[in-house]
Order: structure tokens, then C-alpha cells, then sequence
């Protein structure tokens, strides 16, 4: 089944909440997230420019994600931009 861009915005919804709210995140999520971004670029069916700018930084968090050795820290210097990222995901899925 292949999930359209409403469900891709949801999962990456989801993990990014969890980062936030649990202030932790696992090696497979960092991962997921980068291939959700992946993908939703690939697809090309974002139209939100706000959203289209955030994605490489989303799949920067995801990169860096991968390697950090304190999860915590890494998740906390990037409070902000989750927020962020979040408030425009979900107003996007509003739409």
C-alpha cells in the first residue's frame, strides 16, 4: 500500500511529537524520518513553501539523529524548529 502524502505527514507528525514530548528517539525513528522526507520530496506533492524549506532541515534532524551520542541533547537543541515543524505539518493537514 503506498500512503499518500497526508498519511506521510502524519507518521512524521507522530515521531516528531514523540521526540518531543519523551525528549528520546530511536535510531530506526531518525532513519524513518529521513525516508518519509525522502519520499515527500520525491513525490514532489508538497505545495506549502513554508513546509518545502522545513523538509531538508527535518531530514537533517534525521541525519544527525542517527549518529548523536545524546539523544536528549539533540532533541532538546532542536525544541524550536520542531515546534516549528509540527505547527506547519499539522495546520497542512488541516487543509
Amino acid at each position: 500500500m503506498t500512503l499518500n502524502t497526508s498519511h506521510l505527514l502524519t507518521l512524521l507528525s507522530d515521531i516528531l511529537d514523540e521526540h518531543q514530548t519523551d525528549l528520546n528517539g530511536e535510531v530506526a525513528e531518525y532513519q524513518q524520518i529521513k525516508r518519509l522526507v525522502k519520499t515527500m520530496i520525491a513525490q514532489n506533492h508538497i505545495t506549502d513553501e513554508q513546509l518545502q524549506q522545513m523538509l531538508p532541515e527535518i531530514y537533517n534532524y534525521g541525519i544527525k539523529g542517527e549518529t548523536v551520542q545524546n539523544m536528549q541533547e539533540h532533541i532538546d537543541s532542536n525544541k524550536n524548529n520542531i515546534e516549528q515543524w509540527l505547527q506547519t505539518i499539522d495546520r497542512i493537514n488541516l487543509e
